[in-house]
């Protein structure tokens, strides 16, 4: 796109021009309570006038805090967090992870699925186009989504270190897992020694309406990855890990990864999403949007939960987002030819939803 922002405040950002914008877009489902929060902005200035940076070869008492402000919200208080830097960061791990605890060299994901640009995370993403030949591997098995026949047969075969699924499909279109998939997956799982990794980099963090998307199920994976909304534009990323698995002292590693900064931005969100009860606002308006968009002719399909929302056309959607933008001036994101991705702030509201409804309207 065209613009560029220089300033943002809440839901809404301004161009180099002084035009205003509704973001419906967050960059990428990475800006969670806001941009320019004040507490976001407090928190971050104060742990600067201490200090910025040191590395994990020194004790840092945010990393705890974090960690225990990290279980209370999300429901996982006995998992350890390893924290990193990126998303992609975070699913190398989780999948180098899965092949030291199972010994084990393979790895299932599914298609449509996305997990980073880095050397195993592009390797398990179904994009042809982003696998460079050195990423390539026969290590990487790609199936058909929600087909549990073919799940069950790779780890029959005791080769499988780790299943690994985004809680919902982001950049793939917005593709929730079908009823009981994920239930059955982990329970399969468990049945052949291998990791269950949920992907909840781009679903978590309530953008769902829920801590993470696997929430609206029974299952518990054995590793969670993390990120896009952690740090609110900071870059931070994290690993959850099941008590039961045991890393070893260096097994994984990083120089940035919890250092002071990346625990004051990823302390900040967590604090604004309790106190101003961001994951019920993304459930409840959510659920409004939705409800509304799904009564529109014009739309193929509507696809989401919360405040992840997929709008599939019959037709290519560049026209539309154009004018939603050069007219209304409303980021919205793509997903393919076809889809449009609305990953707004978790702080939108009913009256803002309602300015893109009417704009929508108008568009198509």
């Amino acid at each position: 796109m065209d613009i560029t922002p220089v300033k943002g405040e809440g839901c809404y950002i301004w161009d180099e021009n002084g035009t205003k914008y509704l973001d419906l877009y967050g960059g990428h489902a990475v800006i969670s309570v806001g941009h320019s929060h004040p507490h976001y902005i407090g928190r971050l200035s104060d742990q600067l006038n201490q200090i910025g940076f040191y590395s994990n070869s020194v004790q840092i008492p945010q990393q705890k805090e974090l960690a225990e402000k990290l279980g209370q919200l999300s429901g996982y208080p006995d998992y350890q967090l390893f924290l990193v830097n990126s998303g992609a960061e975070a699913n190398e791990n989780a999948l180098k992870l899965a092949s030291f605890v199972t010994g084990r060299k393979k790895i299932v994901s599914f298609k449509k699925g996305f997990h980073g640009r880095t050397s195993a995370a592009v390797a398990v993403t179904d994009n042809p186009k982003i696998i460079a030949p050195f990423n390539a591997t026969s290590n990487a098995v790609i199936l058909p989504f929600n087909n549990l026949e073919l799940l069950e047969g790779q780890l029959k075969t005791n080769e499988i270190a780790g299943v690994i699924i985004e809680g919902i499909q982001g950049i793939g279109g917005i593709h929730i897992p079908a009823e009981g998939f994920l239930v059955k997956a982990e329970k399969l799982c468990k049945q052949h020694g291998t990791m269950l990794i949920l992907d909840e980099i781009q679903s978590g963090y309530g953008r769902s309406g829920k801590f993470f998307a696997h929430q609206y199920t029974e299952a518990k994976p054995d590793i969670i990855t993390v990120a896009k909304g952690m740090g609110n534009g900071f870059p931070v990323g994290a690993v959850l890990i099941a008590p039961e698995i045991k890393p070893w002292h260096g097994m994984l590693g990083t120089t940035f990864g919890g250092n002071y900064l990346a625990c004051a931005a990823s302390l900040a969100v967590l604090e604004i999403m309790e106190n101003e009860k961001l994951i019920e606002n993304a459930e409840r308006v959510g659920s409004y949007l939705i409800g509304k968009l799904k009564e529109f002719s014009g739309i193929k399909e509507v696809r989401g939960l919360g405040l992840m929302i997929g709008l599939e056309f019959d037709q290519q959607i560049s026209d539309i987002r154009h004018v939603l933008l050069k007219k209304h001036h409303i980021f919205t994101g793509v997903s393919g030819a076809n889809t449009i991705r609305l990953l707004s702030p978790l702080t939108l509201n009913q009256e803002q939803a309602d300015v893109f409804l009417e704009a929508l309207t108008e568009t198509i």
